[in-house]
């Protein structure tokens, strides 16, 4: 039998604590309670995160819109901005404007065992589903995890994700070397899971923003914190490490080498697919701000969606009417622009050291490296 070091369902219990949250300012609107995804009221999110023996780095992490995203659909829109990965259901998504399913995250070759475990977990709660009610298509996102996790043995299993979306809250969750992110490293750093929100002043609507990212991109040169290029600062500092006994080298080309991000955005404010879509693209311009240039082999998918503007399985529309001042709108662009930025730099700072198959390891970024850069 496999000696089984850590499987943890982690959610809002086994928060960070507030000093591990990132301590770089970014932008000029302010954040949410928790400074993550859940300050958009009744967003809940779950991890579950498998770290067995030394091979097994990897996990899943899922966001649900409300307590019933089956019945209550959101509308939703996605934004591929480069293609090469997958995003499960989001022809259905963008075709009819709405989410019914939660959104999972996790690695590459675990999409099916994912979508697998969102069938049974709404079957439990809608037998009808199949029967006299519809059918439904998962939204599962993934990045690869190979560099550091056994990915070709599909450690993450369906009774793993119905167990995560059934311990999904509300409030604060991990960051960082959790569930989806527990194997990912972004600008040749420990990296993965990373959140933030951003709230409009009340003259501007009083809406969140809430932002969601599985970072796992981006090449070392290219990293900037709040403009400042500390990738080439740090370029031969802190590098992963790959043993001659590890049998193979770090990855040069392909998926492995250009890595992924996976970018969720909820929103309280009353948008349509339309206006999301153009939410989702806001995203990538979060994205650009840290440095990442999207390469050739980078799989950069994102989704948005609307808490307030619901489409009920029994018919009609409902919600406050849509936002359509202007200057509200961009408003809404400002604040996912810098929340993208904030989550993608919340999971370089909220990730620790890890090491996994084959003796290699990723560096963390210590802020302690960073903050005299930022401040020279």
């Amino acid at each position: 039998m496999r000696r089984l070091f850590v499987l943890a369902i982690a959610f809002a219990c086994s928060a960070l604590p507030a000093s591990a949250r990132t301590p770089v300012q970014i932008g000029s609107l302010p954040s949410g309670p928790v400074d993550g995804i859940t300050d958009v009221a009744g967003v809940r999110v779950g991890h579950v995160t498998k770290v067995e023996g030394t091979n097994v780095r990897t996990g899943a992490t899922g966001i649900i819109a409300n307590d019933d995203t089956w019945n209550q659909r959101v509308a939703a829109a996605t934004f591929a901005l480069n293609g090469n990965g997958e995003m499960t259901g989001a022809h259905w998504v963008d075709q009819s404007g709405f989410l019914e399913v939660p959104v999972v995250l996790t690695d590459t070759l675990d999409v099916g065992r994912a979508d697998d475990g969102v069938v049974s977990w709404l079957i439990a709660k809608h037998p009808q589903i199949g029967v006299r009610e519809d059918v439904p298509l998962p939204v599962v996102a993934e990045c690869d995890d190979q560099g550091i996790n056994d990915i070709q043995g599909r450690h993450v299993r369906a009774e793993d994700v119905t167990a995560m979306l059934d311990a999904a809250k509300l409030g604060d969750f991990a960051r960082g070397n959790v569930g989806a992110g527990t194997g990912m490293r972004a600008f040749g750093f420990a990296a993965g899971i990373g959140s933030a929100s951003r709230m409009l002043p009340a003259q501007l609507g009083g809406y969140t923003v809430g932002v969601l990212v599985n970072a796992n991109t981006g090449s070392r040169a290219e990293l900037r914190i709040d403009g400042v290029p500390v990738g080439r600062a740090l370029l031969r500092e802190l590098l992963p490490v790959y043993p001659r006994t590890a049998g193979y080298a770090p990855p040069e080309r392909g998926r492995a080498a250009d890595g992924s991000i996976i970018i969720v955005v909820a929103t309280d404010a009353p948008l349509d697919h339309a206006r999301l879509h153009d939410i989702a693209k806001r995203a990538g311009m979060g994205l650009a701000r840290t440095g990442a240039t999207s390469h050739v082999s980078s799989g950069d998918l994102f989704i948005a969606f609307s808490t307030t503007h619901r489409y009920p399985r029994a018919g009609g529309i409902t919600g406050p009417p849509v936002e359509s001042d202007e200057g509200r709108v961009d408003a809404l662009f400002e604040a996912t622009v810098e929340a993208t930025e904030a989550a993608i730099d919340d999971a370089l700072f909220s990730a620790h050291d890890v090491s996994g198959r084959g003796g290699v390891a990723y560096h963390a970024l210590p802020y302690a490296r960073v903050e005299p850069l930022l401040r020279h």
